[in-house]
């Protein structure tokens, strides 16, 4: 998952992962009435419950514990417990944007080529395997969970307020590009002054990002973000948007986005498979049929995806290794898609399966997401995330955030990104 995930929760702080973490710690047998219990630790609602049951069925003697927490707080703590030696769940997701940073650590993690996870190789997307291992695809770190395949979702209500087409096929063909998608916005603001033409600039200055094979560093790991054409191009746009008032200057995932969404303050978003659950819930009941799903501009997108990761301070390691193997096989994958989540396989088969193909989700108006995310997914080149890939990004983030909260100009903001992202590469 990405940020359902909910994958970003910026006001987190270390300190509270660091006592959330240390306060779950792996069990061993007692305290199920016998048998081995096995925590996993998701940052959101990956939609595991139902395998869970699953697998103890058929595991007579094995015991799921689900330990969940925001994203910076999940990841905080997996930092600290593996720095401490313990207190680290049996089963561990680790979201992509993440996976540079404790690669740095194998060491730490359970090699899944001993228990078989080099064969898995041929069937996951190349780019997700690639994520998911190293030294050169002989160190298996994490199975990939999902992919987050990327749409716009939008407001046909509103679009047909500002005189807009509302049929998905013709939303796409207005904007090929994200320069289009911008025009759009403003053509959008001049019919319907009262609403915003998306959410967040920075959820659209991330899905830019993840268009560009390589953004803040170059393949040797190296930073480029001062120097990188695209990074400034993908940042002027968006904030130049947000000045212009495009935005709807939510923080996502927050309690004002959700209710942003159920007051359909915006006319777009962003929209990775994960997001479809969230914008349900948020929306509620009412929303259903005003919302719809059409193509992302440019070719392909992703936002998010996880990996479920083993660490070796954990006591029943072989245990956890083949619960991490079921969570994230075929069957298991296409049946979270097809669930409340509906996030996306980042295997092959599933993605092909016409279960998944033809999988219409009819509070988006039957928009035929299985073919909509998987296409995005498939036709997507992956973006390189160096090792510091997160403490660059988040200044850029916050650079646009101020502009959307009317406290800098683009170029103020543009600078300040740079010279946050120079400190937080020092530290």
């Amino acid at each position: 998952m990405g940020s359902s995930y909910v994958r970003s929760s910026l006001a987190a702080t270390a300190a509270l992962g660091v006592l959330l973490g240390l306060a779950g710690c792996s069990s061993d047998s007692g305290g199920s009435g016998g048998g081995t219990t096995l925590t996993v630790a998701t940052f959101s609602d990956f939609g595991y419950k139902p395998l869970f049951k699953e697998y103890e069925k058929t595991h007579p003697g094995i015991h799921i514990k689900e330990r969940v927490s925001q994203l910076d707080q999940h990841h905080n703590s997996l930092s600290t417990q593996l720095s401490s030696g313990s207190g680290a769940a049996d089963v561990v997701a680790i979201e992509e944007g993440y996976m540079p940073k404790f690669r740095t650590v194998k060491d730490k993690f359970v090699n899944l080529a001993e228990y078989g996870g080099e064969k898995r190789e041929s069937e996951y997307l190349p780019y997700k395997w690639s994520q998911g291992t190293a030294d050169g695809g002989k160190f298996v770190m994490g199975y990939g969970t999902d992919v987050g395949g990327l749409a716009i979702c939008y407001r046909t209500d509103l679009f047909k307020q500002a005189g807009l087409p509302t049929d998905r096929e013709e939303v796409a063909k207005l904007w090929p590009t994200w320069d289009d998608y911008f025009a759009t916005g403003n053509t959008f603001r001049e019919k319907v002054k009262d609403k915003a033409w998306f959410d967040s600039a920075g959820n659209v200055f991330s899905a830019m990002m993840n268009q560009t094979e390589y953004g803040f560093f170059d393949k040797d790991d190296k930073y480029i973000g001062d120097s990188n054409p695209q990074v400034k191009e993908a940042f002027t746009s968006t904030a130049k948007a947000a000045a212009d008032g495009q935005s709807a200057n939510l923080v996502p995932f927050s309690q004002q986005w959700n209710a942003g969404i159920k007051q359909g303050r915006m006319a777009t978003m962003t929209c990775p498979a994960w997001l479809t659950g969230l914008i349900q819930t948020a929306a509620g009941p009412e929303g259903e049929g005003r919302w719809d799903i059409a193509k992302v501009p440019g070719d392909g997108g992703n936002w998010g995806g996880s990996f479920l990761t083993v660490p070796k301070q954990g006591k029943h390691v072989k245990e956890a290794a083949k619960l991490a193997a079921f969570l994230t096989s075929a069957t298991s994958e296409k049946k979270i898609f097809q669930g409340p989540t509906g996030s996306l396989p980042s295997l092959v088969a599933p993605l092909d399966d016409p279960a998944v193909q033809d999988t219409k989700q009819k509070y988006f108006n039957d928009a035929p997401t299985g073919k909509i995310f998987a296409a995005s997914a498939k036709s997507l080149k992956p973006s390189f995330r160096g090792t510091k890939d997160q403490q660059v990004r988040l200044p850029f983030n916050s650079a646009i955030q101020l502009v959307e909260q009317r406290k800098a100009k683009p170029a103020e903001a543009w600078d300040k990104a740079l010279q946050d992202a120079e400190k937080n590469l020092k530290h």
